[in-house]
């Protein structure tokens, strides 16, 4: 089961283990400060490996100016924080690569800090963003790209509804991707 909260402060995603946080200017340039300040702005533990693989300080600064635009609001990164009441914690981000484009697609990207890995939050998380894409009704689809030799990767794909479509944007990757019209 996956809660969805907005308000005009405050807009989070809830799946059964996570709360997914959207990247705003003002959270982004606090990850940029360094973990303690954003430790005190998520109200949530920082592990000292943070950031997770893929999302590196250039790929933070590319998405803080992303969201110099309103309307990408939600359709960059999300913080995964566990949902522990006796530890809450920072464990990986997942998000969007922008806006819908013309045609209702929009692609989703996922990584997950080393020691919570294969235990679902990947899933769990794309789950869940899958289903904040899908309450927009513009979008029609949504894609992911991969490695074909990151196993992992696909697995989770696989489990959340997404099927192979071809090759990728670059040389080497491949597509996977789930239309609304699949979901039960």
């Amino acid at each position: 089961m996956v809660a969805s909260y907005h308000s005009s402060r405050l807009s989070f995603v809830d799946t059964p283990r996570l709360r997914m946080v959207p990247a705003t200017a003002r959270l982004l340039s606090t990850d940029l400060e360094g973990r303690t300040a954003l430790s005190e702005t998520l109200g949530v533990e920082v592990p000292e490996n943070w950031p997770p693989d893929l999302y590196d300080r250039p790929a933070m600064q590319y998405a803080l100016q992303q969201l110099g635009d309103p309307l990408e609001q939600g359709w960059s990164f999300w913080y995964l924080n566990l949902r522990e009441p006796e530890a809450p914690q920072l464990i990986g981000m997942c998000g969007f690569k922008g806006r819908p484009d013309a045609r209702g697609s929009v692609e989703i990207g996922y990584s997950i800090l080393r020691q919570h890995q294969n235990r679902g939050f990947a899933s769990e998380a794309v789950e869940g963003l899958v289903g904040w894409a899908f309450s927009h009704p513009s979008v029609v689809e949504v894609s992911a790209e991969t490695l074909p030799y990151l196993s992992q990767s696909i697995r989770v794909l696989k489990k959340c509804g997404f099927l192979p479509t071809g090759a990728g944007s670059e040389h080497g990757v491949v597509r996977y991707a789930v239309a609304r019209s699949q979901l039960r």
